[in-house]
């Protein structure tokens, strides 16, 4: 079976920056974790097994920590490259 990737970019309230990532690490669905320049002020790798599980980590989850204004998301739909691309096999298509 395959899982649900996806991109979570996020918006923080300045003075919740620190509270936000320590929150955010102790979640067991992101897999990458980065504090970034740019349009957004995080940007996360998320993983879910499936629509409703990811529904359930934006909702309930990354909505509700303290400092979150907003986010975006991208799920992904192939893998092309990356280090994720030998091991991500579900994500890709066969070569023709």
């Amino acid at each position: 079976m395959s899982r649900i990737l996806a991109f979570v970019d996020i918006f923080v309230e300045s003075a919740e920056m620190d509270n936000v990532v320590a929150s955010l690490s102790k979640l067991d669905a992101l897999e990458e974790l980065y504090e970034v320049t740019g349009e957004f002020d995080i940007v996360t790798l998320v993983s879910a097994s499936d629509i409703e599980e990811f529904r359930e980590l934006l909702k309930n989850k990354i909505l509700k920590i303290k400092g979150v204004k907003s986010m975006v998301s991208s799920v992904v739909l192939y893998t092309h490259k990356g280090h994720r691309s030998e091991g991500a096999q579900a994500l890709r298509r066969p070569r023709q």
